[in-house]
């Protein structure tokens, strides 16, 4: 058995559930639903039953139970937006985070393409120093004396970490969705200011939308990027009045992201001697958004698939790991770097002074406790409706496999689904995650090959015009 693992590059474990696999009677099916799951890594297992019924009649059309199921369960993909936990569902999250941010740019799902003549620009928001790390600072060597090639390892990380801020950093990034949140107010002052209105004329006759994005820092800090736009008083649907430029917006933003200012207070028993006031970094990068296609440099396409990329990842790519952990001593055992290390030791250690803030409970995230993907309500469409769709679309082909009548076609054929669903767990065998990689992989494979084959007809198209 182990020479046969070992032919296969298989460990004998997952060789010999793979065989046990392919041995069973409902393999076929097994493959079959974790297919419909993308390859889900960890898909939640349910029992239960279903039964669809004509209303009138009480006469059953369909019925189904997890009974006649592999493992008498059925297998549904997890949802997790991670790729370090399910590449997958990740690659799922991103694509409906791609077509929520397009959606409000060049007018899609709802959203009226006259969206593309509003001013918009592409704001990234960052921390302030906590002290001086490895980095590449153009064409010249880092402050070590050292020119760091893109994937040094020492990037990020302090020259000196003894004198580095951690509890600064921490506490940052445990505050940054309130940093976030009075720039937003302040933005609409700003505004209105500019436009020299009260804030209530401002409001009534223009609107400030937006969709942002958290991503990490190679030092462990969080920044912000987010597309923000003017829109009219009722949203996307109306323009914007002439006094709402892309210069008096970009102006704006300028000076709400400098008078943003928030206070925690000291904890000297646990190394914070004074208030600190927290504020945003002075690398603030805004750029106007063009019109794909138009020449510029930053583009809808772009900017959409630049949030969605990052839409899937947290504090995991600065080395640290992706879900909580109990004490300092498990951060050794999980050879945990030592800055990402620092940064949660440095959580767990200012918990007992902030309470309320849960640093201990954020620590795997470096203290920060937001969401990584917002947006504002008239900004676009939502994940939800987006979801929706694509639940109604596997409905639509249930329903015509199963011969069952289509409600939209037939408004008085209305049908009556009786569900009871109960979890049994969650994750897979050794044998089915190897089944469920391969099949992942295929799906890639394959997404990527479409890819290619839709930028080669479109640059035939190109030359042919």
């Amino acid at each position: 058995m182990n020479d046969a693992a070992l032919q296969a590059g298989l460990d004998p474990a997952t060789l010999s559930d793979l065989l046990r696999l392919a041995g069973s009677p409902g393999f076929d099916r097994l493959t079959e639903q974790l297919r419909r799951t993308g390859g889900c890594t960890a898909p939640i297992r349910l029992t239960g039953a279903t039964k669809t019924l004509d209303p009138a009649t009480k006469t059953v059309l369909h019925a189904y139970n997890t009974d006649a199921e592999p493992g008498g369960v059925l297998r549904v993909a997890c949802g997790n937006r991670r790729a370090s936990r399910c590449p997958s569902c990740a690659w799922t999250y991103a694509g409906d985070t791609y077509h929520l941010i397009r959606a409000g740019l060049v007018g899609d799902k709802g959203t009226p393409e006259t969206i593309r003549d509003h001013p918009r620009v592409f704001a990234t928001l960052t921390a302030p120093s906590f002290g001086p790390v490895h980095n590449r600072p153009g064409d010249r060597p880092c402050r070590c004396g050292t020119r760091h090639p893109e994937d040094a390892p020492e990037l990020g990380t302090p020259l000196d970490p003894s004198a580095y801020d951690y509890a600064g950093a921490v506490l940052w990034n445990n505050h940054a969705s309130e940093l976030w949140r009075y720039f937003t107010i302040y933005l609409r002052r700003e505004i209105a200011a500019r436009a020299g209105l009260t804030q209530k004329a401002a409001r009534e006759q223009s609107r400030v939308s937006f969709g942002k994005v958290a991503e990490y820092q190679k030092r462990g800090a969080v920044h912000f990027h987010a597309v923000i736009r003017f829109d009219g008083p009722d949203g996307p649907a109306t323009p914007p009045p002439a006094w709402a430029t892309l210069d008096l917006l970009t102006d704006a933003i300028r000076a709400a992201a400098a008078r943003v200012r928030v206070v925690v207070p000291a904890a000297p028993a646990h190394g914070v001697g004074q208030d600190l006031t927290l504020t945003w970094g002075t690398q603030l990068d805004i750029q106007p958004i063009g019109a794909f296609g138009h020449g510029e440099e930053l583009t809808e396409q772009a900017v959409a698939a630049y949030v969605a990329k990052y839409a899937t990842k947290a504090a995991e790519t600065t080395g640290t790991i992706d879900r909580p952990v109990g004490n300092k001593e498990a951060l050794l055992l999980l050879n945990v770097p030592d800055h990402p290390r620092r940064l949660i030791e440095a959580c767990m250690d200012l918990d007992p002074a902030y309470p309320d803030r849960r640093l201990r409970a954020w620590a795997h995230m470096l203290g920060f406790r937001g969401h990584f993907s917002t947006k504002s309500r008239a900004y676009s469409t939502t994940l939800g409706a987006l979801r929706q769709v694509r639940a109604d679309y596997r409905a639509a082909q249930q329903r015509t496999a199963l011969g069952l009548p289509d409600p939209d076609e037939n408004p008085e054929a209305t049908l009556l689904v009786v569900a009871h669903w109960a979890y049994a767990g969650h994750g897979t065998t050794p044998g089915e995650s190897w089944l469920a990689a391969n099949i992942r992989r295929d799906l890639q494979h394959n997404r990527e090959h479409a890819r290619e084959l839709r930028a080669e007809l479109s640059e035939l198209e190109g030359e042919l015009t």
